[in-house]
């Protein structure tokens, strides 16, 4: 009888509870066909009666991109015009000519910056500084350069003229291109450096970016390496598969590597490593950086939860969302974020709450205080919610305001390209030193080209004048205040001389490249790298590689 009652009451909780379940339902259902009514009656009278006649597309693409920007920064919306971009996004794949374009402010026009060592453009002859006139007659001045980009690309086998000026020669010239699909290499740099050290730079998690790594590291296990570093800083992430694949490299067959939870059941999903490994002991040490992202995370993450690299470096940028592509009508493509991926500890590392923003409109992180802790296979304690955090922290130079303008100003392209005129050949890459002469030649360009900076501590002395204006002692601290002035005058031959450390390193690897392309140019700047420096040393000492990774309790 107590059964017979017991089994009653528990059918009847689960009726109310589907009941409740289907009621809630049905009314999320009908929110969301009233909130769609609204939307398309609000749409319907705009175009009835704005005041200016409006453009459906255009409007719409508003909206959409409004609402996908109040969710994250990966929600995205692809019209039929636009896919391409996903496509290259997704599998790093298109065709055209193969190299590296940017504006040029003084110029008004596209310059190549480096052509794709072996791709078409290099065959074709053109060289990195070419200014480019015209496409196929069309003349890009003033056009921006995603839409020359546009111009460059198209389908594989199909030919385009391109007219180009170049430093040295009186008369503009002029390259036939054939288009073939370019495959943007995600591992450019893979060497056996001093020491037996393998280094691989991996850029990014595209299609075929774990058979690249495999291919790499084959060959330098061949070479006879005694240990490696896997460098990922600055790497986006990209394909969830392949960063499942890299870590197949270097873990037991069979071993967890990510699990997804999302909303919906397909979301939901445990990925393991399905062959044996390349290097299953091999001494690791991997670079990261706060713009190690996503499935660069997930590499990271996971080699560190399972104790089998060292993780070196800065925090990592903190994405712990997946997305996956959904068609929407008329040719379209949506990205959306579908589920959050956890490693192997059971952490989510997802700095970023972007639902909740701060006051002040910034985007909200969770703090340290509200992380928890999780350990690893070794019993390491490790921590969710904020990026990987290395287990050897090295903290980056400080480089001075002038360095990170001059990196991005025509004036060092300029330069380099025409340090590439006049010299046949350069020292091989890694090696190469600009000499002093060289330097005071680059400086004397810089200050004829009138190369601008800009000078943060000008702005605070400008903002200071003017609260002392505003509170009333401009007049007793005008002295003071024009003495700073004096102090912080622009003066672009001092400040690169004062800097002059800096800013020669930044003059030698654009000049690498011109001569050895994005592999040499790589190198180049691995010899003052001091993430680097600290991990050879680091493989360099057994114990101290093995003391990092045991628990802080077992360290004596």
């Amino acid at each position: 009888m107590k059964n017979r009652c017991f089994a009653t009451a528990f059918f009847a909780l689960l009726l109310s509870l589907f009941v409740r379940v289907q009621a809630q339902t049905q009314s999320h259902e009908a929110e969301v066909g009233q909130q769609i009514e609204v939307f398309c009656d609000i749409f319907r009278q705009l175009d009835l009666f704005y005041v200016d006649t409006i453009a459906p597309d255009t409007v719409v693409r508003w909206a959409v991109d409004g609402m996908l920007d109040a969710l994250d920064p990966f929600t995205e919306y692809f019209p039929d015009d636009d896919t391409e971009s996903l496509r290259t996004m997704a599998t790093g794949k298109y065709a055209g000519m193969g190299s590296y374009i940017r504006f040029h402010k003084r110029e008004r026009r596209t310059v190549v910056s480096e052509p794709y060592e072996g791709g078409p453009a290099m065959r074709a002859g053109v060289m990195a500084g070419d200014v480019v006139l015209t496409v196929d007659g069309v003349d890009v001045l003033d056009m921006p350069t995603a839409k020359v980009s546009d111009m460059l690309r198209g389908e594989a086998g199909t030919q385009f003229v391109l007219r180009v000026r170049r430093l040295g020669h009186a008369q503009p010239l002029e390259f036939t291109i054939v288009r073939e699909t370019i495959q943007m290499p995600q591992v450019p740099c893979a060497e056996v450096m001093a020491d037996s050290v393998g280094y691989i730079y991996l850029s990014g998690f595209t299609e075929g970016a774990g058979r690249e790594v495999r291919t790499a590291l084959d060959s330098l296990v061949r070479q006879g390496i005694r240990s490696l570093v896997l460098d990922l800083r600055g790497n986006p992430g990209g394909a969830l598969s392949e960063a499942v694949n890299v870590c197949d490299l270097f873990l037991p067959k069979g071993s967890k590597v990510v699990q997804t939870k999302g909303k919906i059941a397909q979301a939901n999903r445990t990925y393991y490593t399905t062959r044996e490994p390349l290097a299953p002991s091999l001494p690791l040490v991997v670079l990261v950086d706060g713009g190690t992202a996503s499935s660069a995370e997930i590499v990271s993450g996971t080699l560190q939860d399972y104790d089998r690299a060292v993780i070196l470096g800065q925090r990592t940028f903190g994405k712990g969302l997946v997305q996956m592509i959904r068609d929407v009508p008329y040719r379209g493509n949506l990205k959306l974020t579908t589920s959050r991926y956890y490693i192997p500890s059971g952490r989510c590392i997802q700095a970023y709450d972007y639902r909740h923003l701060n006051p002040d409109g910034s985007v909200g992180t969770v703090p340290d205080s509200l992380t928890r802790a999780f350990r690893t296979a070794a019993g390491r304690e490790v921590r969710d919610g904020g990026g990987i955090k290395p287990d050897l922290v090295v903290v980056p130079d400080s480089l001075p305001a002038l360095v990170y303008d001059l990196a991005q100003s025509d004036v060092l392209m300029d330069y380099a390209t025409l340090y590439r005129s006049t010299h046949e050949a350069i020292a091989p890459a890694g090696e190469f030193v600009l000499s002093d002469a060289d330097y005071a030649e680059f400086v004397a360009k810089a200050v004829a080209d009138s190369f601008a900076y800009n000078r943060r501590s000008a702005e605070v002395l400008k903002l200071l004048r003017s609260v002392a204006e505003r509170e009333g002692y401009a007049d007793d601290a005008r002295a003071e205040l024009d003495a700073l002035e004096a102090k912080f005058a622009h003066d672009v031959a001092r400040d690169l001389g004062r800097h002059k450390a800096h800013a020669k390193k930044y003059v030698e690897d654009e000049i690498v490249r011109r001569y050895h392309y994005q592999r040499g140019g790589i190198l180049q700047s691995l010899r003052d790298d001091t993430d680097f420096e600290r991990a050879a040393a680091l493989l360099a000492n057994p114990e101290a590689y093995a003391r990092l990774l045991r628990p802080e309790a077992e360290n004596p």
